[in-house]
């Protein structure tokens, strides 16, 4: 099977395994003319298609396979973020959860915002307000976010998330809701499939930020970029990544130093919030 084969051969297991392709859209996160598209050969699915797509069949790990290293023929892709726009912010946040319910252990560093699945409303509303999307396209795109968060409560998930200290002051919302996002941290720390790293300003560090990413298992790494996403998927540099992730949770606070820390922080703006 090679790449330009692969819609038909996606079409052929969906139908010999007596699914409806309306269902599998819908478990895909996807509309159904694009299923419909792709299974023609109308459209190129990318790597994050198919992963959705067999997903929502449940196929067996060694069908998974065989069909993601057809998808992995292009070994990095890249999607515009004016495609995403086009495409729906909440749509693109659904399909990120359909990924990730698959998805055992999920790494994330973060060195610009919050992670997603850890922002409380207020904060996710900020982040999302700065894209200028319409009222009612901004109140399903924060509520498909929020929805992700549900993964955190699962059994047989971790989710391991590094995140650097500059990016806890930097103050997008008020003084007071920003307390609440570091409480909201503080408290989603402590469930069982949670751990969460801050690499703190002092000491000396073996490293550089670069850009933040999130790796799931160990098959892709999504990059978020200025203009665009990229996906990842060549083993030889998902290990670089893996590698880069590791290293800074060598250099992070865990446990309770990480939580006096963001007691600190939230104190420092609940203290702004006082003499403001």
């Amino acid at each position: 099977m090679n790449r330009s084969g692969l819609g038909a051969a996606l079409r052929e297991l969906r139908e010999s395994s007596g699914w409806e392709a309306k269902a599998v859209a819908r478990g895909a996160a996807m509309s159904r003319s694009k299923l419909s598209k792709i299974e023609t050969g109308n459209v190129t699915p990318s790597i994050t298609d198919v992963d959705c797509i067999l997903s929502a069949l449940g196929v067996s790990d060694e069908v998974k396979a065989e069909f993601m290293a057809a998808a992995r023929t292009a070994a990095t892709e890249v999607t515009a973020w004016r495609l995403v726009r086009r495409l729906g912010y909440s749509r693109k946040q659904q399909q990120i959860q359909a990924l990730e319910s698959q998805t055992a252990l999920l790494r994330l560093f973060q060195s610009s915002l919050v992670p997603g699945l850890l922002q409380t409303p207020e904060y996710a509303r900020a982040v999302f307000a700065r894209k200028d999307l319409p009222e009612t396209q901004l109140e399903r795109t924060i509520g498909a976010r929020l929805a992700r968060q549900a993964a955190l409560y699962s059994d047989g998930k971790a989710f391991r998330f590094i995140v650097t200290e500059p990016v806890l002051h930097w103050q997008i919302l008020p003084p007071l809701a920003m307390a609440g996002q570091i409480d909201r941290l503080i408290s989603a720390s402590r469930l069982p499939s949670v751990d969460i790293g801050i690499v703190p300003l002092s000491g000396p560090q073996q490293d550089f930020p670069g850009h933040s990413f999130s790796i799931k298992d160990t098959r892709t790494v999504t990059i978020e970029m200025v203009h665009a996403e990229t996906v990842v998927t060549d083993p030889r540099d998902v290990s670089q990544y893996i590698e880069k992730f590791e290293g800074f949770s060598r250099a992070a606070l865990s446990g309770d130093d990480m939580r006096a820390l963001l007691e600190n922080i939230r104190d420092e703006f609940l203290r702004e919030q006082e003499t403001g």
